[in-house]
Order: structure tokens, then C-alpha cells, then sequence
């Protein structure tokens, strides 16, 4: 049994424009220890998948349907104290923009503190203690002053830090980071990717990693799951996705990557933009921007299948490729004719549609 199922997850906003598709039928699956990517676009839903993970789904938003099932219990189902309970000790979340997640009204020693404090019923002397060791654990200098000090005293790679040290207090068995290393430069960012690998590996914790940047995916992910209008278009191996890219819209991905000794005088891009998520395109919702679209592709919504079977899409088998493509069930009478270049490879990649 995985660690965490989604099965056909459903999230609706109903605002006045009307019912925003934020995830359609949705699953996914996620093993003890592995770390799993979530890319796409902005608005393709990866965060809102992330806060319905954590029961964190504001109004006028609903989980409208679906399950979510941790270590075996649908989160849905309990009580938002036994969801409370769970939330920050067993599952955790590092969000998007640290300065806005940590309160500028507490030191930062002291909100993780609180968390330890009301996770594992200890005094205030051990939750101290507690959380200079983990300020120390994350590379903070002088932890013990630093407990101190207000958000606002801390550099933005420092607080993203502070924020991944509050994640750990508890030792979780999953964490979700949501773009972690978004406005951090270069050099932070690889030491706060070698920080959360070292905990993945060091205490076995599973990461759901959602992020927008493919160069960190291939770095730090083990399976990646490629969401566009609020479902999975893609699904693979971390070298599936990368050497042989089964869905157009993860094909445009690939192909706007910037790359060593590129001889391209522009990148190539993907036309247009993400779908209003109110009014859905009919059939495939990637085909207004497809450059294989057919018209089997506009009133046909593509189911997700195994790219070598054309068999319904297994989520529990985790080196399974699987893709939304009418081009990997037969209904399409062209073929996806692309050329992606990877680096270090001797020549591009070149898709036939899987066949």
C-alpha cells in the first residue's frame, strides 16, 4: 500500500464567473521515501492540489469528490481535529513564499517551538532545545541567537530554511514543498535541494515536490507527474519524462528548456495560454494549443493509458508510463512527429506517438 492515494480528486471553486475546475478527477499515488514532481504551468492546479492533500481548501472552494488516503485512512473523512493532529506532525508543508508563511508578530524560534510544543507534549525547555538543534541541522549560524530574532531579520534563503526547520520538527513521513526555491538564487537553491535530500534519505520521508522548474526535477525528483487544466497529462519515471516525453503539452515543456551549447536562436515556446478553468475547451483541454491537434481531438476527452499498452493508466505502478493522448489510443491519424533536445545526449530525441 502507498503511503498516500489520490484517487479522483475533484476541487470547485464557485465564484461569480462560476465553477472553477481547479482538479479533475485527479490520481496519484506516493511511496514511503520517494520524492515525487509535480510540474506545469501556473493555474495548472499544482498547489491546489497540495493544500487539498493537507485538508487547506478555502472557501468558495470544495473538495467536491474524491479520496485521499494516508497510511491507509481517507483524510476526507476525519474531523478537523483528528486532521489537525496529523497536519504538521505526520504530514507537513514547506509553502511557496516563506516570508508570507512565517508570522512577522513571533520570533522564528518560537513558531517552531509552538509546533513541537503542541505535536509532541513537551516543556519549553525541550522544545527550545528541539529547535536550535533543527535551526542548526538546516545551516542557520548561531542558532541560539538566531531563536531570537523576528522573520524580518532573516535573509529570504535563511527563512526559507527557518520554514524547512519547522517542516522537520516533527519528523514527518511526508512533506509537501510547494516551489520551495522559488526567488531564491542559484547558490541557495542548491543547498536547500541537498537539504531536503539529505532528509529524504537520512529519515525516510516522502516529498511531493511541486515546482515549475524542470532543470530541479531532473536533479532532485524519483517519478514526475505533469499537470495541465487541473489533471495529469503525463506520468513516468524521472528519465521517462526527460528522454522520451509521451504528451505534446510535456513535449513544449522539454523543448523550452534553455540548454548548454544550444545552437537555437529562440527557444521554442507552447502558443497561447492555460484554458479559462470556468468555460473548459471541449475534448482534449491541451488541443487549442496543439500542434497535432485533430479533430478527433476536440470532442474527445483523452483518457490517461499506459503509453505501450494503451490500457488504462495503473497509478499504484510506479514505473509505469502514462500519458492523456488520443495519439496512444489509436484515434489519431498523424502520428506526434517532435524532436527534443537533451543535454548530453550525442543526438535529440524523436517521438512517434509511441508506436
Amino acid at each position: 500500500m502507498a503511503m498516500l492515494e489520490v484517487e479522483d480528486l475533484n476541487v470547485r471553486f464557485y465564484t461569480e464567473e462560476g465553477v472553477v475546475k481547479a482538479t479533475d478527477d485527479l490520481s496519484y499515488q506516493i511511496e514511503a521515501g520517494e520524492r515525487f514532481g509535480v510540474v506545469g504551468e501556473s493555474g495548472a492546479g499544482k498547489s491546489v492540489t497540495s493544500l487539498a492533500v493537507m485538508r487547506l481548501i478555502d472557501e468558495p472552494g470544495v473538495i467536491e469528490s474524491g479520496s485521499i488516503r494516508f497510511k491507509g485512512r481517507d483524510l476526507l473523512d476525519l474531523s478537523r481535529e483528528e486532521m489537525r493532529a496529523i497536519r504538521g506532525d505526520e504530514i507537513s508543508m514547506i509553502f511557496q513564499d516563506a516570508g508570507t508563511a512565517l508570522n512577522p508578530a513571533y520570533t522564528v524560534g518560537e513558531q517552531i517551538a509552538e509546533a513541537i510544543r503542541l505535536h509532541k507534549e513537551v516543556g519549553n525547555a525541550a522544545a527550545r532545545e528541539r529547535t536550535i538543534e533543527l535551526l542548526e541541522s538546516v545551516g542557520i549560524p548561531d542558532p541560539a541567537k538566531r531563536y531570537e530574532e523576528y522573520p524580518h531579520q532573516f535573509s529570504g534563503g535563511m527563512q526559507q530554511r527557518a520554514v524547512i526547520a519547522m517542516a522537520l520538527s516533527c519528523d514527518p513521513d511526508l512533506i509537501i514543498a510547494d516551489e520551495p526555491t522559488t526567488a531564491l538564487d542559484v547558490t541557495i537553491e542548491a543547498q536547500i535541494l541537498e537539504l531536503l535530500e539529505e532528509v529524504a534519505e537520512e529519515f525516510d520521508t516522502a516529498i511531493q515536490f511541486i515546482t515549475h522548474d524542470l532543470g530541479v526535477v531532473a536533479e532532485f525528483c524519483d517519478r514526475v507527474m505533469v499537470m495541465y487544466a487541473g489533471r495529469s497529462v503525463e506520468s513516468a519515471p524521472v528519465e521517462d519524462i526527460y528522454y522520451d516525453p509521451q504528451h505534446p503539452y510535456t513535449v513544449g515543456l522539454m523543448s523550452s528548456i534553455p540548454r548548454i551549447g544550444d545552437e537555437r536562436d529562440r527557444l521554442d515556446t507552447i502558443p497561447g495560454r492555460m484554458p479559462d478553468l470556468v468555460e473548459m475547451p471541449s475534448g482534449c483541454t491541451f488541443h487549442p494549443r496543439c500542434p497535432y491537434a485533430e479533430e478527433a481531438c476536440t470532442r474527445t476527452e483523452p483518457p490517461l493509458v499506459d503509453v505501450e499498452t494503451a490500457e488504462p493508466a495503473d497509478a499504484s505502478d510506479h514505473r509505469q508510463h502514462s500519458a492523456a493522448c488520443l495519439a496512444h489510443t489509436g484515434e489519431l491519424v498523424g502520428n506526434l512527429d517532435y524532436t527534443v533536445t537533451v543535454e548530453g545526449m550525442d543526438s535529440p530525441v524523436r517521438g512517434d506517438g509511441g508506436e
